[in-house]
């Protein structure tokens, strides 16, 4: 699943808020931590009675299993092996109905029979058993809401080898949870119409269906559909037939659709017509990768062709109609990976066909239902006509990361919840880094992988309240706040590592060994190692374990003498040196050693650190550095002197330090500065250093640690001031040299630098960006023809004139987001927009639009737009907690709030905020967010440490700056 960070990411171009937070947004990070999803805990209708037929006798005790370590489990002396899944979608009564029949695998003699079910009501439950000589037997399932559990239990025991087929009819409402089955919705000539689709993972198939809902307890599924004629039946597999019913005037053959018909449509005229749509039989999968979808929906189509086997797959992308025209790019995209995951992984893509379904309504960012991915408009689709570069990543890094779980979570699926990160660490280094690299090689994926994930990963990381990368999973709550930075970021990032000390072409052999080995399966850690191992001769899990398995990641610190280095490494905390009690782990490190002799430069892969100190005899009277290439997951702290040696090598361009390099550099000086290992000045040194860097990723990198002390600093004048008047002196000088115009013949970078520099520029307040920004939508307004705004400029351009202008910006911002025709780009800008308002009144309207008119899934957007206006950060703040409850209940069982949560409060700075907001959690149930909220506190404490420790220390140095004294040219201003 792609992450709904992956989503934010999508936000706003604006300087990247990073004071408490590690989500990458468009160069800005809001405060949002953890991808969490927790189930709804409704209650369950359901009526129960006892019956007896035969030797079985239902018993009437409402089973209650306690949702704890030892209880949250299913027994597994029944094994479901294939599910019939009869689903009828009622659009026009938002009602879903159906049968599900279940064959077992009786594996020990049992008298009871545990499955999910979540938020159903249950109905005419049956066993049949072959051993038993029993062909029906009506059972009244007893339901146990907190443990979203469904008991059938027998005086008769069932024999351990036996079969049975279990079935059970249901029912539920079609909601806009987001969750489950659900509904979504669009406007087609102005009226709101509605489809429906599913959103399984982790635990929400038991809300579609009664099923075993665990990873690990494969089975075949064989989908039905009954849905309105004049709408679209869609499914994992493809149709194998579809047949028009006439309401209760064509005779069902089948008994259980028969039953369907006559008892669950007696709302509709006898001339009403149903379809009847039957979907091949699943391979082996995992319940929470089955999906199913029904509307009215336009497609585009494609194919590939296998070059494994030479077979030709159809590709398509389903959307509403008034969308299709958007959805061009990630078909395409999909078109293009494909065959370069089957060439990687020397397995074919195993099912006839893979669609795409863009959702309006979409909690996450996207899902990789096996032959069905989902996923939210942003994450899809694109305005073919001006899609800016940043849209144009998302849907390819999007598209790329859940193909690259049709291998990793859909052929081969994690055991369970506590090895997530391979499904997800994977799907983001093969999906965002390697595969998108040989398509695109110019976007220099790996470079930018350091700003955009490990950057973000070693951020959460280094707190006391992070979590190991495989983690324990008891219950519902630990397993949806796992989908985070740590299982997507971090796991990514220490398999890049481990790529880069084996060689990524035995990497990936080990990989293609690992999957073969476990075909439709379900693997855990030590399958991969063995499969990497067996493919590189290297002892994998002595490198791997404590990566994986441990909490944080290490400082090295490197002291210089005359025959060498002494380096020495301990835990990493963004609140300084870690107490022995914390400091326990001796992670095995690769060191990559860059020297240089006789003018060559050298890279030593081989060297690792697996004790707590160890001395390296290197020429420190030339250039030097650990990490080269910025593939380990650590930091390096070097003495003052060293640092600047290093930036001013760095300066001269790529002779020693390569563009890995020069962008660890800037991270690693910044966060140290933030622990306290070293002084702020020291990181502005390094910065001023670079301030004549050439490549886009490196500014990237500059603009996100400037804008971090902006967003850290916003409420100390004087140091906004001062550190803006830096910013615009770095980057105003761009935008003169490039200009506001783009060129189809420029480079990648040259067009990534420009839109980067104009966005600095002008939240640094550049009277010249500033007021051509502000004709231009000017000019748009008047004509209503945005011609005039690059693409890549449209989300600075709003968020411009909409800062410094009235009621008419706002207004013209508003009536865009809520245009239907606007592409997710623009609307998102728009919605970000509505939020830079300065004006009081435009700032209230908009606090009660949010609840009033605004989707589910982009709420998030106001939250961390008001968190980008400095004006609106804590009104935001008591928003959140004025409006708690409905937000809570609005947003039940989602992803979203706990982003939610840790956005309104992560800017917040002052001490006595900490207590505020320690006191108004007190009394709530914070399980389901509880991770996120501590990170929050944690950041809060760090950077209110951090403001205390280094306000004079910034305020010297910017003050030596524009004495001019720092180097030898004078400040560049304008």
């Amino acid at each position: 699943m792609a992450s709904i960070l992956g989503s934010l990411r999508a936000c706003a171009a604006l300087p990247r808020i990073r004071s408490h937070s590690n989500t990458h947004v468009s160069r800005i990070l809001f405060s949002t931590r953890n991808i969490n999803q927790l189930l709804l805990s409704s209650r369950i209708l359901s009526t129960r009675y006892c019956s007896t037929t035969s030797n079985l006798i239902m018993t009437t005790d409402l089973t209650n299993k306690p949702t704890d370590s030892d209880n949250f489990r299913l027994p597994l002396d029944v094994k479901p092996t294939h599910y019939d899944v009869t689903i009828k979608t009622d659009l026009r009564n938002s009602i879903f109905e159906g049968v599900v029949k279940i064959d077992l695998d009786v594996k020990k003699e049992t008298s009871t029979i545990v499955l999910n079910s979540a938020n159903l009501k249950l109905n005419d439950a049956s066993l049949y058993s072959n051993e038993l000589k029993i062909n029906q037997v009506d059972l009244s399932p007893s339901l146990d809401d907190k443990a979203e559990r469904c008991v059938l239990s027998f005086s008769t025991p069932v024999p351990a080898g036996s079969k049975a087929t279990l079935s059970i009819g249901f029912s539920g409402d079609l909601t806009g949870a987001m969750m489950g089955y659900y509904k979504s919705s669009f406007e087609h000539d102005g009226t709101k119409e509605y489809y429906t689709l599913t959103q399984f993972e982790p635990i929400a198939a038991r809300r579609a269906f009664p099923c075993w809902d665990e990873p690990l307890l494969k089975a075949t599924f064989a989908v039905t559909m009954i849905s309105h004629a004049d709408t679209v039946n869609l499914s994992n597999m493809p149709i194998t037939s579809e047949e028009i019913y006439e309401q209760r005037t064509t005779k069902v053959e089948d008994p259980s659709l028969e039953a369907l018909f006559s008892a669950l449509t007696t709302q509709d005229s006898p001339e009403a017509q149903w379809k009847i749509s039957k979907f091949q039989t699943t391979p082996p999968m995992s319940t929470y990768l089955v999906a199913f979808a029904n509307g009215r929906f336009a497609y585009l189509e494609s194919s590939y062709k296998s070059p494994l086997s030479g077979k030709t797959r159809p590709l398509r992308i389903y959307s509403t109609p008034d969308v299709i025209h958007q959805a061009q790019y990630a078909l395409d995209i999909k078109a293009k990976v494909l065959p370069i995951y089957e060439g990687i992984f020397d397995i074919e893509y195993p099912l006839p066909k893979l669609d795409t379904l863009v959702a309006h309504d979409f909690d996450a960012g996207a899902m990789e239902n096996w032959g069905l991915i989902t996923g939210r408009t942003s994450a899809f689709l694109l305005d073919p006509k001006k899609a800016d570069m940043f849209a144009k990543k998302r849907v390819t890094v999007t598209q790329s990361h859940e193909v690259a779980h049709m291998w990793f979570g859909d052929i081969t699926t994690m055991e369970w919840w506590d090895y997530l990160y391979l499904n997800e660490g994977f799907a983001t280094l093969m999906g965002e880094v390697i595969v998108v690299d040989r398509v695109y090689p110019e976007w220099k994926v790996d470079s930018s992988f350091i700003s955009e994930h490990l950057n973000d990963a070693l951020d959460l990381d280094a707190k006391l309240s992070s979590h190991p990368i495989e983690v324990h999973c008891p219950d519902a709550n630990q397993i949806n706040q796992i989908f985070d930075s740590l299982s997507y970021a971090k796991a990514g990032s220490v398999l890049r590592m481990l790529s880069n000390f084996v060689g990524q072409e035995r990497f990936l052999k080990g990989v293609s060994i690992y999957l073969k080995k476990h075909l439709y399966g379900s693997t855990v850690t030590k399958d991969l190692w063995q499969g990497i191992s067996e493919s590189t001769g290297v002892d994998v899990p002595k490198i791997m374990d404590n990566w994986i398995s441990k909490i944080g990641f290490p400082i090295l610190t490197v002291t210089e003498s005359e025959d060498g280095i002494h380096v020495r490494q301990d835990r990493f905390l963004e609140s300084g040196p870690a107490e022995e009690k914390d400091n326990e782990t001796i992670w095995t490190v690769p060191l990559a050693l860059l020297t240089v002799t006789n003018d060559k430069v050298n890279i030593d892969k081989s060297v690792v650190l697996d004790t707590r100190e160890k001395t390296l005899a290197i020429d420190t009277s030339k250039p030097f550095k650990l990490n080269a290439g910025t593939y380990g997951v650590f930091r390096v702290l070097y003495s003052d002197e060293r640092f600047t040696a290093i930036a001013k090598e760095a300066a001269k361009g790529d002779a020693v330090f390569s563009l890995n390099d020069r962008i660890g550099l800037v991270h690693d000086i910044m966060a140290l500065s933030k622990a306290g290992f070293c002084k702020v000045s020291s990181a502005l040194t390094i910065v001023d250093i670079l301030h004549d860097e050439q490549e886009y990723l490196v500014w990237d990198s500059v603009a996100q640690n400037i804008a971090a002390l902006v967003s850290t600093w916003w409420e100390h004048e004087a140091a906004v001031g001062d550190l803006n008047a830096f910013r615009r002196a770095l980057f105003a000088p761009i935008v003169k040299r490039l200009g506001y115009e783009y060129s189809p013949s420029e480079s990648v970078d040259i067009s990534q630098l420009r839109t980067r520099a104009v966005g600095q520029a002008a939240v640094a307040g550049d009277t010249a960006v500033v007021e051509e920004l502000k004709t231009r939508f000017a000019d748009y307004m008047r004509t209503q023809d945005d011609s005039g705004i690059p693409g890549d400029l449209f989300r600075t351009t709003i968020l411009t004139a909409v800062k410094h202008g009235s009621r008419e910006e706002y207004e013209f911002a508003k009536a865009l987001y809520e245009n239907p025709t606007t592409s997710p780009s623009k609307s998102i800008s728009a919605a970000m927009a509505m939020c830079a308002s300065q004006d009081e009144a435009c700032i209230k309207d908009t606090f009660t639009y949010i609840l009033s008119k605004v989707r589910s899934q982009d709420i998030i957007y106001f939250i961390n737009g008001f968190q980008t206006n400095f004006r609106t950060r804590r009104s935001c703040a008591q928003f959140f907690q004025d409006n708690y409850t409905e937000l809570a209940k609005r947003f039940e069982g989602n992803f979203s709030f706990q982003y939610i949560v840790s956005s309104s409060f992560g800017n917040l700075t002052k001490e006595e905020d900490y207590q505020k907001i320690e006191d108004f959690f007190k009394d709530k149930d914070t399980s389901r967010y509880n991770l996120a909220l501590s990170q929050t506190l944690e950041s809060l404490r760090a950077s209110r440490a951090w403001i205390e420790r280094s306000t004079s220390d910034i305020a010297e140095w910017l003050g030596e700056w524009k004495k001019g004294s720092l180097r030898s040219s004078p400040p560049r201003t304008r």
